[in-house]
């Protein structure tokens, strides 16, 4: 799961790295070449572009190293965190299910993951197995129990057999 985001966001810094030194270049100064800037919206559009591929650039890199960063042998075998799966049990439906904790940039609702900055995420996050949390949802609040985890390393462990 790590390598696997590690390489999402290292094609979408590929990505957004050849839009900003090749395409948008290109397109600025095609929109030069017509004339007065200060009406120009072709000219506005490309530099509001290039302002926001910026910055979701220098947020992708930021993500990567923090990624990189990750050592599997210092994460928690016994507590929620990143890369987490998780199962709990709504004490109220006794209704089970299973939520992979991510960051909020890739979440796949359909396939489990939720955002460690979700209200479920932050009450999951340094939990162990057999812990209650409960959330304050607007429809009213739920309560859940761990029923089982599988942190990061366990996970990747898990995927390389």
């Amino acid at each position: 799961m790590l390598e696997e985001l590690k390489s999402k966001l290292g094609e979408e810094i590929e990505r957004l790295t050849h839009e900003l030194q090749v395409t948008l270049p290109k397109a600025i100064q095609k929109a030069v070449e017509h004339g007065d800037l200060r009406e120009n919206s072709e000219y506005k559009s490309a530099l509001e572009r290039q302002q926001f591929v910026q910055a979701r650039l220098n947020h992708l890199t930021k993500r990567y190293g923090e990624l990189s960063k990750i050592d599997l042998s210092e994460v928690p075998s016994d507590r929620v965190g990143f890369g987490s799966r998780v199962t709990v049990i709504d004490q109220r439906t006794k209704d089970r299910e299973t939520y992979t904790l991510v960051f909020g940039d890739y979440i796949d609702i359909d396939s489990g993951q939720i955002s460690m900055a979700s209200p479920l995420g932050q009450a999951l996050m340094g939990k162990k197995v057999g812990e209650s949390v409960s959330l304050s949802l607007p429809r009213g609040e739920r309560k859940l129990k761990i029923k089982e985890l599988q942190t990061l390393s366990q996970v990747v462990d898990e995927d390389k057999k």
